[in-house]
């Protein structure tokens, strides 16, 4: 049996006041999410058979995507956005962030740490049912019932690991095939570019900028930004963020986010994404749901899921890298 993916973190400092509270948070999340999953029994669909759950869609359920581009945001990437190339901070400082576990300093006395990164494009919105529903009609992969019995504009949930990266593969041979595929796009395609996963820190620093911000808006939680604290997922998309760098919507809250980065303890490697993958690996996750409190919806907030898990409020956004898989 798969184990339940919660933010897998250390107990903060037992030196602060706030230690009690971040324990007793972790132990009512996981009783909370017991109790749920307990009613949460997705069944897999045999291939072929997911036909009468996602087709065919309705163009009027996913205003503003493209049913003609495999429902991919309606503008001129697709919704793949650009982060330049640079350094960003990675990782919590106690400083700046009381909130903060432990798995989040860059080392027990630094807290965070500059990282530098190329140029990527990621995807705007989380992908959705409707996208992850079309990849499915059109190779007939396996998936739960979960992954399809939302509504077509919210993000997909109930997907595994592998399931995330089949439909990353499917992305990238189709849009490297298909006409519809904007020039740009195919260009760093044909150069060897890769759909994939965000690496952990492609992921954050999408989501929280270059400036070490606690939230992808700012230091303080607010719930006119992100879906925390709720009862479901909502339509991607739905909660404003002017703020927010790069235009990424729901990068907190909402669904928690598949990265392609295994799970290891701080200071960050990229060469260890994919190091010792034959051991029992955890892929990192990011950004918290909308079953979550506040503290577990920051930017750099890190929670480790099995390969194998299917969730309820699991989810995932892709990349376009040059330093894919």
């Amino acid at each position: 049996m798969s184990r339940v993916p919660i933010p897998n973190a250390p107990r903060p400092d037992p030196s602060a006041a706030r230690s009690t509270v971040g324990v007793a948070v972790i132990v009512v999340l996981v009783a909370v999410v017991a109790g749920w999953l307990h009613t949460q029994r997705p069944q897999p669909v045999s291939a072929g058979s997911t036909a009468s759950i996602v087709s065919p869609v309705d163009p009027a359920a996913v205003p503003g995507f493209r049913p003609d581009a495999w429902f991919l945001p309606d503008d001129e990437l697709l919704g793949f956005v650009e982060v330049p190339a640079g350094a960003f901070l990675m990782g919590s400082d106690p400083a700046n962030d009381p909130r903060l576990f432990d798995n989040e300093r860059w080392t027990p006395s630094v807290g965070t740490r500059s990282v530098e990164l190329p140029t990527y494009y990621i995807g705007r919105y989380e992908v959705t049912v409707a996208q992850f529903g079309v990849f499915v009609e059109a190779t007939g992969f396996p998936v739960d019932d979960l992954a399809l019995s939302g509504p077509s504009d919210h993000p997909v949930v109930g997907v595994s690991w592998p399931d995330t990266l089949a439909y990353c593969r499917w992305l990238e041979t189709t849009l490297a095939e298909s006409s519809a595929t904007p020039r740009r796009l195919r260009q760093l395609l044909d150069d060897g570019w890769r759909v994939s996963l965000p690496t952990e820190a492609e992921w954050e620093k999408a989501a929280r900028g270059t400036d070490g911000r606690v939230f992808p808006w700012g230091g303080e939680p607010r719930r006119d930004r992100a879906n925390y604290e709720g009862a479901g997922t909502t339509a991607v998309g739905s909660f404003s963020c002017p703020e927010c760098p790069f235009g990424l919507f729901d990068a907190s809250g909402n669904v928690w986010e598949l990265t392609r980065s295994a799970y290891r303890p701080y200071p960050y490697d990229p060469a260890g994404d994919h190091a010792n993958l034959d051991e029992d690996a955890l892929w990192v996750m990011r950004g918290g749901s909308f079953i979550d409190p506040a503290r577990n919806v920051r930017a750099a907030i890190r929670g480790g899921a099995d390969p194998g898990a299917r969730r309820p409020f699991i989810g995932f956004r892709v990349v376009i890298t040059r330093n894919g898989p």
